[in-house]
């Protein structure tokens, strides 16, 4: 009966085991992660993998300096070109982008070795399109024609820890320590339009370039907290870039702060509002390879700052197949916005996701 009885013992605390070890992950809230555009805003616990993917489009159009507007025609008759005396360059500039599209898939995932701290790594697909239209050489209005420039490929690659700092009942708050290797291309070419009715392929401008060509820290910081059917959250989130790379320069730094609000609506579906603020440097140095008669291609007309808003949907499934499969929208764009120009504004942004956690 003895023998019996440590048997039956035995297989019991076996099978406690393996259940307790094949249990799948508990479903969340929906809103315990950031609204989709938010990176690195939750921790998981020990043994946890997340995988994710997140399409983002942002749109740009119109020029502007500072906060006033900018026809095509008031650039090519007021704004100096950098590069007057050099063969072929005009007094002023001659092209003029008009439009941009800017999209990115971004591949993540996600393992916590330890409760207190989550690996994240981030691949990025970029594709970037710019129209734009070119004048005349010399001076005056007459439009030769337009153009556009396209390059695709392989971005920066991110690879970043979070380390809990505070989890005190529902308030979460945790350091992002993070790092971007220069897999991205900075080296892109294409055909374009010149002033002179001429065709050739040169390196692009600088905001066409897939990557930053440098080594770059992410520190940051961000907080979360809920209340029965109320979340919000913060973070703060800086790009610091390392030297300069191979083509002689490094892009502005990147400052950037979020704060969204979210509320519950049923345990498998969570709105949110979000303001984002955004500060980038001009860029530092210069590619001897990128002469042209164009504001892209002046490291003078890059950078400014901007103030987002945004909204967002959060559903996640309960049960069966869609269990823990998480999928998030979020739309925007600028309330307010002041460029170091000429330069084209941001006119919206969206960005669709799909998270999964087991």
């Amino acid at each position: 009966m003895k023998k019996l009885i440590c048997l039956m013992s035995s297989l019991l605390l076996t099978q406690t085991y393996v259940s307790a070890q094949d249990e799948p992950v508990p479903v969340s809230r929906p809103d315990s992660h950031a609204p989709i555009g938010v990176m690195g805003d939750h921790l998981h616990k020990k043994g946890e993998f997340m995988l994710s993917y997140r399409f983002m489009n942002m749109k740009m159009e119109d020029n502007a300096d500072a906060t006033d507007d900018l026809s095509p025609e008031t650039i090519v008759t007021t704004v100096p070109n950098r590069f007057f005396g050099m063969p072929m360059q005009p007094p002023t500039l001659r092209v003029v982008p008009t439009e941009m599209t800017m999209k990115m898939h971004m591949f993540g995932l996600m393992y916590a070795p330890a409760d207190w701290i989550t690996l994240m790594a981030m691949v990025m697909i970029v594709n970037r399109e710019m129209s734009h239209i070119t004048f005349q050489g010399g001076m005056g209005t007459n439009e030769l024609g337009t153009f556009t420039t396209e390059a695709s490929g392989l971005g920066d690659t991110r690879l970043s820890a979070l380390i809990k700092l505070l989890e005190s009942g529902n308030h979460r708050l945790h350091v992002n320590a993070g790092i971007s290797l220069p897999t991205g291309s900075i080296t892109e070419e294409d055909d374009i339009l010149t002033p002179m009715d001429m065709r050739p392929t040169v390196r692009i401008p600088y905001p066409m370039q897939l990557g930053s060509g440098t080594f770059d820290l992410l520190p940051g910081i961000t907080y979360y907290s809920h209340s029965n059917n109320i979340g919000w959250g913060a973070q703060m989130m800086a790009n610091l870039r390392l030297g300069e790379n191979d083509e002689g320069y490094s892009l502005g730094n990147i400052f950037q702060a979020t704060a969204w609000g979210s509320y519950m609506w049923a345990p498998w579906i969570s709105t949110a509002a979000r303001l984002s603020y955004l500060q980038r440097s001009k860029i530092d140095g210069i590619d001897p390879e990128i002469v042209a008669p164009v504001q892209t291609a002046d490291p003078d007309f890059q950078g400014g700052r901007r103030l987002d808003g945004m909204v967002s949907l959060n559903l996640i499934g309960q049960s069966g197949f869609i269990r823990n499969h998480r999928l998030a929208l979020e739309y925007g764009g600028p309330l307010a916005q002041y460029v170091y120009g000429p330069q084209m504004k941001v006119k919206s942004s969206f960005t669709l996701g799909w998270q999964y956690a087991f």
